[in-house]
């Protein structure tokens, strides 16, 4: 290229006109170096290497790490296997939404919504990644009026939903609200990794009896730029060892700037044996049922979580129907039958296509 892609770099000595070459390359760091500290790691293959002059832009592409590191950190303690446990749901993805007491809904009125999803069996509920404890919802008051829907609906059906109550705060507060949401029944916590960093997470997880939900919001900011940051394949992999059992990797047709292929990527790296046993790819961002056959075909696994926020609570018929339309989308994904096909026996998939039209509807 004739310019780079970063300001402030130094161009080569005695050349007038410059031309700035990309290469892919892979970089050995002994490990005696850092040991298998994954702050140090972060800091050597994410640190000042990308202040350098002499680099016109600088990227992150992968890690290929030792096993020292696998044994010396956590890892996720539920996992897969153990998420499907807790949810009470195998052989299919999990299924769920987003409830958006952000926009100004009170604890009592977030307890209704979710009384309308769990009469439906939904699988996994999660707060949005904006509330975590504000004074119009203090998380306190949260749990107190959301756990007794949700443990009312489990002695009804025998499938207790699994609610990720958004824990995102200091070490200390993290602490506090986690031992509140497992006193109360809960299954699941949920944090923003990039808000609460690597130390928050292990120390979370030190003390955790409850799968960690994480969310990525602001990995934008850290990937977008073609010419900076750093890929999800290596990003995963610190908050793997750091602990977390679930990850947020965006969705297919989504409504950010993501193309398709680098969701898929990312949703196989979250599978990947290595550097932990896998963790749950939570597939999420503009999603409904009409996303559910192509996700399907690019992956060929259900072991994800599959999240809808406007593709569920959007639904003509309500919440609850939304939530069954997407479990018929899904149902339709693996048997290779064609969603309009299903749909002609099945009402609320029907009512679903004809709300959100082609995939990639429903935002």
């Amino acid at each position: 290229a004739s310019a780079p892609c970063l300001p402030g770099c130094k161009p080569p000595i005695s050349n007038s006109a410059p031309v700035y070459r990309r290469a892919e390359i892979a970089v050995v760091f002994p490990l005696d170096n850092m040991g298998p500290s994954l702050t140090t790691l972060m800091a050597t293959v994410a640190g000042n290497l990308f202040e350098l002059r002499e680099f016109s832009g600088l990227k992150l592409l992968d890690l290929d790490l030792p096993p020292e590191f696998s044994q010396h950190n956590p890892g996720p303690q539920f996992g897969i296997d153990g998420t499907r446990r807790l949810a009470g749901v195998e052989g299919r993805p999990l299924l769920g939404t987003i409830v958006k007491p952000s926009v100004g809904l009170s604890p009592v009125q977030t307890a209704d919504l979710v009384s309308q999803l769990v009469d439906a069996e939904i699988d996994f509920i999660k707060d949005d990644e904006l509330m975590a404890n504000p004074p119009h919802s203090p998380l306190a008051e949260r749990v107190a009026a959301v756990m007794p829907v949700i443990r009312r609906a489990a002695e009804r059906t025998g499938k207790q939903a699994m609610y990720a109550f958004n824990v995102s705060d200091d070490v200390e507060s993290m602490r506090r609200h986690h031992d509140l949401v497992l006193s109360a029944g809960g299954t699941c916590v949920m944090v923003s990794v990039n808000s609460v960093g690597l130390s928050g997470v292990r120390e979370l997880r030190r003390t955790s009896q409850l799968p960690i939900h994480a969310h990525r919001n602001g990995w934008g900011m850290l990937t977008r730029s073609p010419g900076l940051g750093m890929e999800f394949p290596a990003y995963q992999q610190f908050w793997r060892l750091a602990g977390v059992d679930h990850l947020h990797v965006n969705g297919l047709q989504n409504k950010f700037w993501e193309p398709d292929d680098s969701v898929v990527r990312s949703i196989e790296s979250c599978l990947k044996p290595v550097p932990t046993a896998p963790i749950v790819p939570v597939v999420s961002s503009g999603q409904w049922g009409g996303q559910a056959p192509a996700t399907y075909q690019r992956t060929r696994t259900v072991d994800l979580l599959y999240l809808c926020g406007g593709g569920l609570m959007a639904h003509p018929l309500g919440p609850a129907a939304g939530y069954r339309a997407i479990r018929q989308a899904w149902e339709a994904a693996v048997a290779g039958i064609p969603l309009d096909k299903y749909a002609e026996e099945h009402e609320e998939l029907r009512a679903s296509l004809a709300k959100f039209g082609a995939p990639g509807g429903g935002k």
